[in-house]
């Protein structure tokens, strides 16, 4: 079963229904983009693991608490 992993509501269905499947294995794939909700960050990988700026935090925080 594959859900957004940003999606809270799909995350707790997805989550219920792999507990109720008794009979088999299941997997639930969580599909994520890395620094969602920041702009500058979900074009790519170059912040992955990297300090922010000051003026980059401050951004961050802008986009993310509106």
């Amino acid at each position: 079963m594959e859900i957004d992993g940003h999606h809270f509501g799909q995350i707790l269905a997805g989550i219920a229904q792999v507990k109720a499947c008794k009979d088999k294995p299941s997997v639930l794939i969580a599909k994520t983009v890395k620094g969602k909700g920041i702009s500058f960050m979900e074009r790519g990988n170059e912040f992955y693991g990297e300090k922010l700026s000051k003026a980059e935090i401050q951004l961050a925080k802008q986009e993310l608490l509106g």
